[in-house]
């Protein structure tokens, strides 16, 4: 099939089109329609007909935008008009819906009478928290913008100017920094001056560009002082008293080169004459004005950069617009000005400095990304982009005076925007915040490996913990540098010359010379298996916690552990937990890892845990001891197992919300158990599963993690006398963290 039947497919099949409008409030019943419209609708209306600002209260208006368009510049598509350019504005919402939770309607004005864009756009000014220019040619695009960031109270944006501009210019920030240069000292030419091109040109002198070094060129040549040609306002502004006339010309000696106009634009010679180490955005799409590869087969200090994905560099409006209105909608900003496009600008070229999360890597291949010259700009599909952009844009409006709402607690509107990628990120940031309250040290067994280091980074930078790295200081060190991480004063142990590792020798045999180890195996183990050493460390107070896994089989981590720190007293064993994360709700899987065929003891241990944990979480407990069976409806002794283990935990924790022996269904349906099965404690959907055994436990949350969606944390290890929290193998950076978390938590806990 087809790349173009592919794309017509997706439109046309099932719903046409891309987007839907679904009710975010309940309406299956009288009562429901009563509220959401007559009579009950009235009583917002009488609210905001008495103070207006009510409506970001009652409406959606303050998290609604409009992508506004008449069609005459469409992508690399021209003017097509603007039924024809609907498909692009329905895009344009769900990537503002993707990115940042914005909700969108397109509208399509077929028109191409300035004015009468102004005039429409003002009238709709009710409806919406902000306006998104889009696809409008140049220099109406410009004229547009302006008059109506005049008359209007709400943020107007015409993103195909100010978006390119600012991710172009932060790419431009970084490319500086790596190659020594300043911004007032270089020579920038701007090939294309309709609104990317102006905007870019104009961005740069904002960041201290000198003027006079300053050359844009059109179709007709270089924007010179007094040339006539094809000029008019915007160009003028722009015009440079300099004796080169052609493309060619300006580019002799050329820093910087910003492209938006079209494919081949820039040729071999042309970049062979550009000064030492040049930059070249050529952002002409769907071809750029040079390709990377061409541009490097001529010079090999240049740095490229392009709009399309393939290649490195890539300038993605999507970086942008999504996090520049989220932040305008959250402060209700009467605009976006030019501090708070700066603020923008400067979050990004930040961003990009930091280290990249896995989960970025592998949407784009598992291909390395750090920051240099093949990665100046931030992924589009870097998580962090909008608690980095929204954040910086909300703190640039309020500090420029356009905030109508500000912010009190910035670090709480960062959680709230975590929240909006997921309850997982929700949940996890407020056990970090636990850890962040009392860190505690957390020894790492595995510490010269990459994703461990990383890891540590970001634990010391959040203070959520205190790593301890054990292993070969010089491979430790050695990557660290290779890594760019800054961990100078951070605490590494080589087991193999530590001065415990005597000590920790003498009192492993001393706990295990009955149990077959010799005091030669005692020094072999401290010495040679970390994991030891570890689980030493903690078991005598030089840490506090201890997190392995990443490269060890899942028993020859636990069993050093075991055998040294050992299981709460009362307990028969420890047991695993699982947190599976979903869209809108959390829940907890248990034993999924340990306990192959639990007896009915050991079933009732695991619920009282997993409970307790389920806690640590924020969350209140409805446990449901699962079976095939409910409530004695089918006897067999795997059924009676669940039945014994329910009553010994009604037993022992009287106040806990359990049911048991259930089946996974009806302990997800509130109305059938009220119908069915009146005596049930579980009023609601229980939220802690107990599986039977390890097989349909592990199998479980397997297959909802890949089929069902869910995010797994875990397996988090209960019953430790001391927290050990066991990786798994593919773990990435932010699922050691997670788990370091969770580790500091237990420790605190533990610790009192």
């Amino acid at each position: 099939m087809s790349k173009r039947q592919d794309a017509l497919d997706y439109h046309s099949s099932g719903r046409k089109g891309k987007i839907e409008v679904i009710s975010t409030k309940p309406c299956a019943t009288s009562r429901d329609l009563s509220l959401a419209y007559s009579p009950g609708v009235a009583e917002p209306c009488l609210e905001i007909e008495k103070n207006p600002d009510m409506a970001y209260e009652y409406t959606a208006k303050g998290n609604l935008v409009a992508v506004v368009s008449n069609g005459t510049a469409v992508l690399g598509l021209g003017d097509i008009g603007a039924l024809a350019g609907k498909p692009v504005m329905e895009g344009k919402g769900i990537l503002f819906k993707r990115f940042a939770d914005v909700d969108v309607f397109d509208i399509e004005l077929n028109t191409k009478d300035s004015d009468e864009i102004i005039r429409t756009v003002k009238i709709l000014e009710p409806t919406f928290g902000g306006i998104n220019l889009e696809d409008i040619k140049g220099p109406e695009c410009f004229y547009i913008e302006e008059e109506l960031q005049k008359i209007m109270n709400i943020p107007v944006f015409h993103d195909d100017q100010h978006g390119t501009a600012i991710i172009a210019n932060a790419g431009l920030l970084n490319a500086l920094e790596l190659t020594g240069k300043k911004m007032d000292q270089i020579k920038i030419v701007v090939n294309g001056t309709g609104a990317a091109g102006v905007a870019c040109a104009n961005m740069a002198l904002t960041l201290g560009a000198n003027p006079e070094n300053l050359i844009c060129c059109d179709t007709k040549g270089v924007i010179y002082k007094g040339r006539t040609e094809g000029m008019n306002l915007y160009k003028e502004r722009l015009a440079n008293d300099t004796p080169a006339r052609t493309l060619e010309e300006a580019m002799v000696g050329a820093d910087v080169f910003f492209g938006v106009s079209a494919k081949d634009a820039v040729t071999a010679d042309m970049v062979r004459s550009m000064a030492k180490d040049p930059v070249i955005f050529a952002m002409a799409n769907p071809d750029p004005e040079i390709t990377p590869p061409d541009a490097k087969a001529v010079r090999d200090d240049v740095i490229v950069g392009t709009g399309r994905s393939d290649y490195a560099n890539q300038v993605n409006n999507v970086l942008c617009f999504p996090f520049l209105f989220r932040g305008a909608l959250d402060t209700h900003a009467s605009a976006i000005n030019a501090e708070m496009k700066m603020a923008a600008c400067m979050a990004l070229a930040e961003l990009a400095k930091q280290d990249v999360p896995d989960s970025v890597r592998k949407a784009y291949g598992n291909i390395p990304l750090s920051f240099g010259r093949e990665y100046l700009i931030p992924k589009p599909f870097d998580p962090r982009v909008l608690l980095h952009v929204a954040p910086a844009v909300a703190q640039a409006a309020m500090d420029s005076g356009v905030a109508r709402r500000p912010i009190e607690n910035m670090e709480k509107y960062r959680e709230s925007l975590e929240a909006l990628q997921g309850r997982s990120k929700e949940i996890m940031r407020q056990l970090i915040n636990k850890a962040k309250a009392n860190p505690k040290r957390v020894v790492f067994p595995e510490g010269e490996e990459d994703k461990i280091l990383r890891a540590a980074q970001i634990l010391l930078d959040e203070g959520i913990a205190i790593p301890i790295l054990l292993g070969d200081r010089a491979e430790i060190e050695a990557r660290i540098a290779a890594l760019n991480l800054d961990l100078g004063n951070i605490t590494i142990i080589d087991p193999m010359n530590s001065p415990d590792s005597d000590r920790y020798t003498d009192a492993l045999f001393a706990l295990r010379q009955r149990k077959g180890v010799t005091l030669a195996e005692a020094k072999r183990l401290v010495r040679k298996n970390r994991n030891y050493f570890g689980s030493m460390m903690v078991n005598y107070g030089d840490a506090d916690a201890l997190v392995s896994g990443l490269n060890h089989h899942y028993p020859d981590t636990i069993r050093p552990a075991l055998e040294i720190i050992g299981k709460q007293d009362g307990l028969s064993k420890v047991h695993g937990l699982y947190m599976m994360v979903f869209k809108k709700e959390v829940v907890f899987f248990a034993d999924a890892t340990v306990t192959i065929e639990p007896s009915a003891e050991e079933l009732a241990e695991t619920a009282i845990l997993a409970a307790n944990k389920a806690r640590t979480f924020e969350v209140e407990p409805r446990v449901a001891m699962l079976s095939f069976s409910n409530f004695g409806s089918a006897e067999h002794p795997l059924s009676l197992n669940v039945k014994r283990a329910t009553a010994l935990v009604k037993e022992r924790a009287p106040d806990l919300i359990i049911e048991g022996e259930i089946q996974a269904n009806v302990a997800l349906d509130p109305e059938l158990v009220a119908k069915q099965f009146p005596f049930s404690q579980l009023k609601g959907n229980a939220n802690v599963f107990i599986f039977p055994d390890l097989q349909s436990g592990n199998i479980s949350y397997k297959l909802l993690n890949k089929l069902g969606g869910a995010e797994t944390v875990g397996p988090i290890l209960m019953g430790m006398k001391k927290p050990v929290h066991v990786l798994q193998r593919g773990d990435d950076v932010t699922d050691i963290v997670n788990m370091a978390a969770v580790a500091v938590v237990d420790a605190q806990e533990a610790l009192g």
